[in-house]
């Protein structure tokens, strides 16, 4: 990654981040806390790793993205504007009725979303039966999947982990966005997942753990992860819910808050100023 590259996707993603607190502020709630605490790994995803087509959402041979984690739509939504998949003006209407944009993602409401999810823990297995299909229609793409660290305290999200493995899905590159917040506390107090990595890794999956807001850092890991062969790669991304809200970080109640649009843009102004998120 070149320095005018890393300089490029910095800026994206504090345009991103600011779309994101002014389609939520406008409306007064939702989920803020996780929709920011993806936004580098998005924006890597749609600006530099996956091959997409916002003229042609909808081509067999494109990489698929699973937000497991459906709450953090917002956060998407926000990339798939910037990216050209539908018009900006369309994040005026974040979870009204009416909207093409739901609080949690529907693929049949918004182009460019490839999986409905928000029903947690769901997600992994769908990316699994993605992979299979796309490798029984001899398919060659690759399928990502975003969980919360939360989410893994579901059951079902093991199976398919062992699902992954077995079937040596190589094609299936994972991340959890792991920012020690759920609704009801500290991931660690609700149900302790450490030691992460080794989980995985007894699972049958390649691991690799980075800082989430560390675009070089991120990139590395999607890169190796991609040359992988034989097995499923997960990379662990610690990461700051909330990250670029100076109202939002650190508080734990930032999964779906209620802030004022006045709060929102001040967060935008310190955003602009580069006093906060942005990757930095």
């Amino acid at each position: 990654m070149t320095d005018a590259e890393l300089e490029d996707l910095e800026k994206k993603a504090v345009e991103i981040r600011k779309l994101i607190l002014d389609s939520i502020g406008r409306l007064g709630i939702g989920h803020i806390g996780g929709s920011l605490s993806v936004v580098e790994v998005l924006t890597l995803l749609y600006f530099r790793h996956m091959r997409v087509d916002p003229e042609n959402p909808s081509k067999p041979d494109r990489d698929k993205l699973v937000l497991s984690k459906g709450h953090a739509g917002p956060g998407l939504y926000a990339v798939l504007s910037l990216k050209g998949f539908f018009p900006k003006d369309w994040l005026l209407t974040l979870n009204r009725g009416g909207t093409r944009l739901p609080s949690h993602c529907d693929m049949r409401l918004t182009p460019g979303i490839d999986m409905t999810t928000g029903s947690l823990g769901q997600g992994l297995s769908a990316a699994v039966g993605l992979a299979l299909a796309n490798r029984m229609d001899r398919i060659d793409s690759r399928i990502y999947v975003i969980l919360g660290d939360g989410e893994t305290h579901e059951g079902q999200v093991w199976e398919a982990a062992m699902c992954a493995a077995h079937a040596g899905l190589d094609s299936i590159t994972g991340f959890i966005d792991y920012n020690n917040m759920t609704v009801d506390g500290h991931t660690t107090d609700i149900m302790n997942i450490e030691n992460i990595e080794d989980k995985w890794q007894s699972f049958g999956w390649i691991t690799q753990r980075v800082n989430g807001h560390d675009f070089p850092a991120i990139d590395n890991a999607i890169g190796k992860a991609k040359k992988q062969t034989g097995k499923p790669s997960m990379i662990v991304l610690d990461t700051v819910k909330g990250k670029g809200a100076f109202f939002a970080e650190g508080n734990i109640a930032n999964h779906n808050m209620a802030f004022t649009y006045e709060q929102a843009l001040e967060a935008i102004r310190m955003l602009e100023a580069g006093l906060s998120g942005g990757g930095k």
